[in-house]
């Protein structure tokens, strides 16, 4: 902690460094006056993580194809296409898709007693700007931030190239700020898809819009047919991988690709999640660990065993920004029932997943309340996003993002309430 005077005197000149139209179209957080402290040795696990989940999904996107012609069970491929159309899956198998994972990876991290692990992957994350900005003006103040004063922009970047065009959809415009800025630093610009037809030239294509949202995006198979980051394979974008992971059948397959240490690793950090299929079991069956015949079960639960997660596994609107999420022991009865029947509903097209509820841990944070100019304390809840750059077989982490959410909240994001802030060296 710093004294009440040099903490105002720090969140005064973050908040006055801020780019004229923000960051986040219409959302504002609380600023701290240091960055986050993580320790040398989380720093370095973060780094092994990197690799760990490059490994991770190019042995994904290998099992898919694997499905595809018959060296792995065909339900694989059908779990991973359901709900998604045909005009899409067929470019998602097409030779024509240059760069079979995405180059941007970002996991998010939650940080327990004595651990921490992975709530889900992001393929086409948030936050790329914000990092880059916060690392750049933390690190003017003098604090030793993760991946360096510049490493956000240097990862972005390498990925996009000399002519690279990075494309914001509108249903993505919260973040097309964040763009912008970083477009300013690295040379880059952010355009809307109707732009698209006008540019010559273009290198690499960006992705920044979902692909369940096609329909709505200008242009967006002009853009799915050139050199694209993320590519278009939505099957890399579902959460069901982490259900997959823990398959008993799939387990040979993991250890041939991942190596035994690397799937250790990633089943240390995954938390156990099952794929919710509404398929009616055998009678003598049960759903391993769960000890339940059918699902629905799960409703007479209680408030223990509900320390569950239901998140819809992705291609639909509701799979991002921590929205399509039910928290069982969050919920009264009534409504974590419902919650199941949803889920329940919404098989064979759009699968949830169910996954072990892990418990955060508390870390003291501190913010600058402009309003009544006092510095503030609380306890809080942290999920921290490390971004990583992928070039060929090299992995780079360019920056932490920490989010710390008041004490209260159980899902953990962006919120007006929540400080996001750089993380440095402790």
């Amino acid at each position: 902690m710093i004294a009440p005077e040099q903490a105002a005197e720090r969140a005064r000149a973050v908040r006055d460094q801020l780019p004229a139209g923000g960051l986040f179209a219409g959302l504002t957080w609380r600023i701290a006056p240091v960055a986050f402290p993580v320790s040398a040795e989380l720093v370095q696990k973060f780094e092994s993580l990197g690799m760990q989940l490059l490994a991770f999904y190019r042995a994904c996107n290998t099992l898919y194809r694997h499905s595809l012609a018959g060296k792995q069970p065909n339900w694989i491929a059908q779990y991973l296409d359901a709900g998604k159309p045909e005009q899409l899956l067929e470019l998602s198998r097409s030779d024509r898709i240059k760069s079979h994972i995405p180059r941007v990876l970002r996991p998010d991290v939650i940080l327990g007693d004595d651990r921490f692990f992975i709530s889900e992957l992001d393929s086409v994350p948030g936050g790329i700007g914000l990092t880059g900005w916060l690392g750049k003006t933390y690190a003017e103040l003098g604090e030793n931030i993760v991946g360096g004063a510049a490493g956000m922009l240097e990862g972005f970047s390498g990925i996009l190239g000399e002519r690279g065009v990075v494309v914001v959809s509108e249903e993505a415009a919260t973040y097309r700020p964040e763009m912008e800025w970083l477009g300013q630093q690295c040379g880059f610009r952010a355009v809307r898809p109707e732009e698209v037809a006008g540019l010559q030239n273009v290198e690499t294509y960006y992705r920044f819009f979902e692909l369940f949202d096609l329909p709505n995006v200008p242009n967006a198979w002009t853009i799915l047919a050139g050199n694209v980051t993320p590519p278009a394979k939505p099957q890399l974008e579902e959460k069901m991988w982490f259900a997959f992971l823990w398959l008993e059948q799939l387990r040979p397959f993991w250890r041939e690709q991942l190596g035994e240490p690397t799937l250790k690793a990633l089943q240390a950090v995954m938390p156990r999640t099952w794929l919710v299929d509404a398929t009616p079991l055998p009678p003598h069956a049960v759903i391993p660990e769960l000890g339940i015949n059918d699902w629905r079960e799960m409703a007479k639960f209680s408030q223990k065993q509900r320390e569950l997660v239901l998140k819809i596994s992705g291609f639909h609107e509701e799979a991002w920004g921590a929205r399509g999420v039910s928290v069982g022991h969050d919920l009264p009865a009534a409504e974590w029932s419902a919650a199941i029947d949803h889920a329940l509903a919404s098989f064979p097209d759009h699968p949830f997943i169910l996954q072990r509820f892990e418990k955060s841990k508390l870390v003291p944070a501190e913010y600058f309340d402009f309003e009544t100019n006092a510095l503030r304390q609380f306890q809080g809840r942290v999920r921290l996003c490390p971004y990583y750059f992928v070039t060929g077989d090299a992995v780079k982490l360019g920056g932490v993002l920490a989010t710390i959410c008041p004490a209260n909240k159980k899902i953990l994001h962006g919120m007006t309430d929540a400080i996001l802030a750089p993380c440095r060296f402790a």
